[in-house]
């Protein structure tokens, strides 16, 4: 069985609105730290990330407690909105869930989130058979992929975890089988 642990990035400084270099603030760099512990019995094989500085930070703690090397991969990060500031932010995520094909002309769809991001975690699973990973990712992105694998996640639940900083999801897999999707407590 491969195990995976999503972990969503601790609290962003939203005052950045620089999508690819927000960081974390005192209190997601506090709770990144915090990770060590949760950790602590819990054999890590090798770390991923979106290359987003705020999911990179929020893992770099347990990797260098671990002297693992966080590898990025391109597809794991965050749904590109668009290139301008959206008034009805809620309203276009409540769009885009209802529609998965829903896009800004300058954005991405959930469909296209999804795809990208199942292709990379796939290629994790055959890349790392019968291992155990973290992958540091983004609430939408990581939304998109349980959606994948249970369709009954939909736009309720991702309103549920919209502000939960850091969200750590475990999924566990027989070969490219999902056979659990469970909150890492």
């Amino acid at each position: 069985m491969t195990t995976i642990y999503f972990i969503r990035h601790a609290q962003p400084n939203y005052d950045n609105h620089d999508d690819y270099s927000r960081e974390l603030t005192e209190k997601g760099l506090q709770d990144s730290k915090d990770l060590v512990k949760r950790f602590e019995d819990i054999k890590i094989d090798a770390f991923y990330s979106s290359p987003y500085v705020r999911a990179i930070d929020t893992i770099k703690p347990l990797a260098e407690n671990r002297q693992k090397t966080i590898h990025l991969v391109k597809n794991f990060r965050e749904r590109k909105i668009g290139n301008h500031w959206i008034k009805d932010f809620n309203g276009f995520v409540e769009k885009q869930w209802t529609d998965f094909s829903f896009r800004l002309s300058d954005g991405e769809s959930l469909s296209q989130v999804q795809s990208r991001n199942i292709q990379a975690l796939e290629t994790l699973l055959k890349e790392h058979p019968e291992q155990t990973l973290v992958v540091g990712s983004h609430g939408t992105a990581l939304s998109a992929i349980i959606n994948y694998y249970q369709p009954a996640f939909t736009y309720s639940d991702f309103q549920k975890i919209k502000d939960v900083f850091p969200w750590l999801i475990t999924l566990q897999f027989d070969g490219n089988s999902c056979i659990s999707i469970a909150e890492f407590q």
